[in-house]
Parts: structure tokens; C-alpha cells; sequence
């Protein structure tokens, strides 16, 4: 099956329960929608408190842009709020033609214009469902 290689920026309390969820749900989820969801990448500044919930040591790294850059993500997830540096990943991330995902109310509110538009430039995709929700 298929994965989606998903990197994740901000490791708290909701990145954890995301990453949790995954882990329970991934298997139904690849089922229903026919690609396997898979955390391949997390960046915090923090990668040493416990959270939980158990990852490899070698997919977590304190540098959101490699994490960006890297080949092994598809899809990025910010989680960290705030508008900056949040805005810098999301724009780095949609630079490189990668969709981000993010519950981030306060940046699109201030700057969803902008950050639409560079999706758009080239040609990928902000989903914010998670933001209305909360």
C-alpha cells in the first residue's frame, strides 16, 4: 500500500495525540482511504521530553527545515501556533511544493491571504480543517 510520509512540526501535547492516533489508527485508516499514513519526520525544539508516546530517536530533529526539505515527507503538519516561526515553515514547505496541514488559527487569520497565494504559485495546498474544529 501506499504511504503518506507525513512530517510533523511541534511536538506537544497535540502533535502527540496526533501521533498517537496514527499509531492506534493507521492500519483502518490506509483500509478506508488506500494509503498508510506514516509519521516520517518530527521537529521540536524539545525531542527529549517524554510525550507519551513512543517514536523512533531517528525521526526526531530540532531543525524544521530539514525536516521540510526532506525527502522523506510528503505532507507537512504545523502544530507548533503562533505566527512566527510557524509562517517560515509553512512558507519553506509550500516553496517546495509540499501541502501543509495545520490547526493554526491565529496565522491565517493574520496572514491567510499570503500564504494562500504562495500555495497557489506553486501549484499545492494548506488544509485547515483542524483550525475551524478547534
Amino acid at each position: 500500500m501506499k504511504q503518506l510520509k507525513i512530517g510533523l512540526i511541534g511536538f506537544g501535547t497535540v502533535g502527540a495525540g496526533l501521533i498517537e492516533t496514527l499509531q492506534q489508527n493507521a492500519p483502518l485508516i490506509g483500509k478506508r482511504k488506500g494509503f498508510l499514513p506514516v509519521i516520517t519526520k518530527v521537529a521540536d525544539l524539545d525531542i527529549t521530553s517524554d510525550r507519551g508516546v513512543t517514536v523512533s530517536p531517528e525521526i526526531l530533529t530540532t531543525d524544521a527545515f530539514a525536516l521540510i526539505s526532506s525527502n522523506d515527507v510528503d505532507v507537512v503538519v504545523e502544530l507548533i501556533g503562533g505566527i512566527e516561526p510557524a509562517k517560515q515553515f509553512i512558507i519553506a514547505a509550500l516553496e517546495q511544493g509540499k501541502p501543509v496541514v495545520t490547526a493554526n488559527k491565529a496565522l491565517l487569520a493574520t496572514h491567510g491571504e499570503e500564504l494562500f497565494s504562495i500555495a497557489k504559485k506553486h501549484n499545492t495546498e494548506i488544509y485547515f480543517e483542524a483550525s475551524a474544529g478547534g
